[in-house]
């Protein structure tokens, strides 16, 4: 099985309340990551919608994320925070975080990779062609992220489809990550 990392959304869907839907159905379905990514959102909505789906049935246990609000995270008792490349490093924040509290940094490049190597696990890409996330350079391809998943766990984004999600997984990804494919289905 391939582990799934679901990056929300929710202007595709319409809102937050269709997004709550589709988060609800993918915890029953069992996913096992969320990251929480309203960054537009004031940080006291995105703390009631981290409320929100803290409060959803989690039945298989799924860790839940929220991008870049460390803060956010420890006060609604989510399960870690997902930061960018240039945040604090995981081995600064570590000593001053509950046990379990996982890091993960967004990663463009080997390089990044390696200055993320504390974090619990980075999301690389984009691996492929994305037309979703078109600012982030050219695709990093396979074997970037083969290099990648020998030095941290690496979840694989960008252009990731059901199709080329096993090449991912071959190349020694810890899992794929992905904003649309967790939201057409």
């Amino acid at each position: 099985m391939i582990a799934r990392y679901y990056i929300t959304d929710r202007h595709p869907l319409g809102g937050l309340d269709p997004l709550l839907e589709n988060i609800a159905r993918h915890l029953r379905d069992g996913i096992e990551l969320i990251q929480l990514r309203e960054k537009d959102l004031s940080p006291r909505d995105q703390f009631a919608f981290a409320q929100r789906v803290r409060a959803l049935p989690n039945p298989h246990g799924a860790r839940i994320l929220i991008n870049d609000r460390l803060d956010i995270a420890l006060a609604a008792g989510l399960d870690g925070v997902h930061l960018r490349g240039d945040a604090p490093s995981a081995s600064h924040l570590r000593p001053h975080l509950p046990s379990g509290f996982l890091v993960a940094v967004s990663c463009h490049s080997l390089a990044d990779v390696e200055r993320a190597a504390a974090a619990d696990f980075v999301v690389l890409g984009p691996v492929f062609e994305s037309f979703s996330k078109p600012g982030y350079g050219p695709a990093i391809g396979l074997d970037t992220l083969a290099r990648a998943a020998q030095l941290v766990p690496t979840y694989a984004l960008g252009g990731i489809t059901a199709a080329n999600a096993p090449a991912c997984i071959a190349a020694g990804a810890a899992g794929i990550a992905a904003i649309t494919m967790f939201q057409q289905e």
